[in-house]
């Protein structure tokens, strides 16, 4: 197993930019590389973006993103584009990306798989591979019914408090999503345990990202 590292004596604290379509999906996808991140790079900004995060969601999302980053937050941006609709509110969404999203020159991006079978998930990450065309890009992975998991490229080791500090947060923050059977603490872990398998990780519990393009 190949491993790379960020540079954790960087002059400057990197701007690490956190984009979901639903309020619960940075914190599904990648809740645990932020947390790491947060550990190694203590003086890193987070921005922290969600797309559709209407009612109560909107206080969930917000809460869930305090409890991941704290201090470190920059945001949340989060807007109320319809679920399921994101690909023909194309012109609005993109606007997002152009206006309030393109000055930021992150260090390093979260965004969704552009496999995935969600079409609001879909389009998101192309409108970040459109804007953000010389960044590291981190796809991350959201398990559901459609079975769309594939064979990711990369992969964060996460020590097992990690893991049970990101499902607690998940469960604390997001009460609305309990009523969904998939929604359970032995989903979460399930899938950081068979990624942790993949990679050899010491604890046995990694994340996994899909990435495309990077330069060593």
């Amino acid at each position: 197993m190949i491993h790379v590292r960020l540079d954790s004596e960087a002059v400057r604290p990197l701007n690490i930019l956190c984009l979901g379509a639903h309020s619960d999906d940075i914190e599904i996808g990648c809740g645990g590389a932020i947390l790491h991140l947060v550990d190694q790079f203590p003086a890193s900004r987070f921005y922290w973006v969600v797309f559709s995060a209407p009612g109560v969601r909107e206080a969930e999302a917000r809460r869930s993103a305090e409890l991941l980053v704290g201090s470190r937050l920059n945001g949340p941006l989060l807007k109320t584009f319809q679920d399921g609709f994101m690909p023909y509110l194309g012109s609005d969404v993109k606007t997002v990306f152009e206006n309030e999203l393109k000055q930021i020159s992150p260090d390093l991006i979260f965004t969704h798989n552009g496999k995935d079978a969600h079409q609001d998930h879909r389009f998101i990450s192309e409108l970040t591979w459109n804007t953000f065309r010389d960044h590291l890009i981190l796809e991350y992975e959201i398990p559901k019914y459609d079975g769309d998991l594939a064979q990711p490229s990369v992969y964060v080791p996460l020590t097992q408090e990690i893991c049970r500090k990101k499902v607690s947060s998940l469960m604390d923050a997001f009460q609305s999503q309990h009523s969904k059977r998939w929604f359970e603490e032995s989903t979460f872990m399930a899938l950081m345990r068979l990624r942790g398998m993949e990679c050899n990780a010491p604890s046995g519990y990694a994340e996994a990202f899909y990435c495309r393009k990077v330069v060593f």
